[in-house]
């Protein structure tokens, strides 16, 4: 699955920026659960059938339907810059009904996630 480009982007009240993205393939509930390794994923069952949400905190969340070729991502913006190349590098990782070796997946989010930490919150 791959990201063909941004359709909309905005900042929110709350601070974040938002990107919605058009994908070349519909999402799947096995990519959000695919998306468990990463971070937490829910569903939200009032939001009607399919509805999933992932949060990685201060990187990005995710929401969409399964079904849809769009998702919207709001990235934290003092780290968006560091963040935004792990998630095209998540969704072109993703292999519909393929095993996945998550080993350099997880190598990659671990080193950035030290960049991260130190970008926000210094070397504390």
């Amino acid at each position: 699955m791959r990201i063909q480009r941004s359709v909309q982007h905005k900042y929110c009240a709350d601070g974040s920026f938002m990107k919605e993205y058009q994908l070349d393939s519909p999402v799947t509930e096995g990519f959000f659960q695919y998306l468990k390794n990463f971070g937490k994923v829910e569903t939200i069952p009032n939001l009607g059938q399919g509805f999933y949400t992932f949060e990685k905190p201060d990187w990005f969340s995710i929401k969409g339907f399964v079904g849809d070729t769009t998702v919207e991502v709001r990235f934290r913006t003092q780290s968006m810059d560091l963040t935004s190349e792990f998630l095209y590098f998540l969704f072109s990782s993703y292999r519909e009904g393929e095993t996945i070796d998550l080993t350099v997946l997880k190598r990659r989010e671990s080193s950035l996630s030290e960049r991260v930490r130190k970008h926000l919150y210094g070397n504390s």
